[in-house]
């Protein structure tokens, strides 16, 4: 078995939060956070949600929202792309980022249990 190092590890997780935002939200979308955030706009007022599929959607925005914060210029998440966006192991990885902060929105609505 080789060993893996952690280097490339942080670059599959780079790679990977990459991915999320190029994939899913586009600049445009992250320009208007950023403006929101710029104009003391509150972008994440609750994580209540009134169903699952919402609460998925708010999961990826977060997701979205992390990778903006962690690389804020569009043009170098767009010259990644290439690295990381037929990689499965990346997109794999995306999907875990996902699911991890669906996880959270749905025990925040308490699974919506009625």
């Amino acid at each position: 078995m080789t060993p893996i190092s952690h280097r490339h590890v942080a670059g599959k997780i780079t790679g990977t939060l990459m991915l999320a935002a190029s994939l899913l939200l586009g600049s445009v979308a992250l320009a208007d956070d950023h403006e929101a955030e710029d104009s003391g706009e509150a972008w994440l007022p609750s994580l209540i949600t009134e169903t699952p599929q919402e609460g998925f959607a708010l999961a990826v925005t977060l997701s979205q929202k992390g990778v903006g914060t962690t690389q804020p210029d569009a043009e170098v998440r767009k010259a990644q792309r290439p690295e990381y966006a037929e990689d499965p192991d990346s997109l794999i990885a995306a999907s875990h980022v996902i699911a991890t902060h669906f996880q959270t929105v749905a025990a925040a609505n308490d699974y919506w249990r009625e």
